[in-house]
């Protein structure tokens, strides 16, 4: 147990209260006006003890900066497009507002006025990152028992709305296609295998299988900043993707005098095709030029994963074409697809419950209503 002890002042009397952390290190406070207040204190560290709850005063007294760029640091298992944004929001966002903070003068309040004031600027899924760092570098700060609680836990936050996916018909692959002029093959390719951009200029010669017809997704190039990161697929998962039949000719021709690690789709300089950026490129000029609805490259994922399922494919199959973690997760994404098959469940059960004795009696009813 510690102790309360007076002491003279200019002020007056003032109490000091001295205790031994869990550690058994002994360490005071000072400046209490009443002795009250004081044994009020010296109370509250001996059950914060008692219950595990104890927070060094040194501990809470660490301020952002440092604690942010250890939390970081410990991000590098991240892949590079990943690791980026986290980097960025950081930099740009967390470390000029929070760094100099102590996190005991962190409070909830404060992080919500902060968030709601970046979304009256940014964009939802900006808000959501640039919150998340903040919060993960709290959540750890508890874990190493700076602090009782994250005081980040619990605001309100702007709901990311997700984008209407278009769809094209296969007429309107192919006008884009042509549209294309010496990238068509590459918009075949990612309308109807459904390879995400870095994974289709990824693509090289040895990952073709031409006799069965298959893609071999191994790698994933993806431009962060000015550099190309060549890793591995974003599930981290190999899959074997099946091309169609009329495609094997225009990929072949593609293929012509190049040696096996050389890249598919490639510059005229044999190096990673640059995902276009601004409304001049060669795919934007090609959607004004063939009047299809506004869409990006990323688009012509959701066009395979709509082609593929009118086609008759079921929901694993789609899953394992996509790349996607569960086939759960591609019912999620694509659940407006599946409408006509929600239909079709109904009309089955509707034919089951017919030859039912409920269903014929129900059946004759409706019937004498109808005469």
């Amino acid at each position: 147990m510690g102790s309360v002890t007076a002491y003279e002042t200019k002020s007056g009397k003032r109490y000091r209260v001295r205790y031994r952390t869990p550690e058994r290190a002994q360490t005071d406070k000072r400046g209490f006006e009443t002795k009250k207040a004081a044994e009020l204190f010296l109370a509250s560290v001996e059950v914060a003890k008692a219950r595990g709850e104890f927070v060094q005063p040194a501990d809470a007294r660490e301020t952002i900066a440092p604690l942010g760029a250890v939390w970081l640091a410990n991000q590098s298992h991240l892949k590079p497009s990943s690791f980026r944004p986290l980097e960025i929001a950081w930099r740009r966002y967390v470390l000029p507002r929070w760094g100099s903070k102590k996190i005991s003068e962190i409070r909830h309040s404060d992080v919500q006025s902060w968030v709601t004031e970046i979304g009256k600027a940014r964009s939802a899924t900006t808000v959501l990152r640039v919150y998340g760092v903040l919060a993960g570098i709290l959540d750890v700060a508890v874990k190493d028992r700076r602090t009782l609680t994250n005081p980040a836990r619990g605001v309100k936050l702007p709901r990311k709305v997700r984008k209407e996916h278009v769809y094209l018909t296969h007429d309107q692959v192919s006008e884009l296609a042509m549209a294309s002029g010496e990238n068509r093959t590459l918009v075949l390719v990612l309308a109807y295998t459904g390879l995400r951009w870095g994974e289709a200029v990824g693509l090289r010669v040895k990952d073709l299988d031409m006799l069965r017809r298959r893609i071999n997704v191994t790698v994933n190039a993806v431009e962060v900043g000015n550099t190309i990161e060549v890793g591995t697929p974003k599930t981290h998962k190999k899959r074997s993707v099946p091309f169609p039949a009329l495609l094997a000719i225009p990929i072949a021709e593609l293929c012509e005098g190049k040696a096996r690690d050389d890249l598919v789709f490639s510059s005229k300089y044999g190096t990673h095709l640059r995902r276009s950026h601004n409304d001049h490129g060669w795919f934007a000029s090609a959607v004004k030029a063939t009047g299809v609805p506004n869409m990006t490259l990323h688009d012509l994922r959701h066009t395979a994963a709509s082609l593929a399922i009118s086609a008759g494919a079921n929901v694993k199959a789609v899953q394992q074409m996509l790349g996607h973690a569960s086939a759960a997760m591609t019912l999620d994404v694509y659940s407006d697809l599946f409408d006509d098959d929600l239909d079709d469940v109904a009309s089955r059960l509707d034919q089951g419950l017919a030859q039912t004795v409920v269903g014929k009696l129900w059946a004759e009813q409706a019937s004498s209503l109808e005469q």
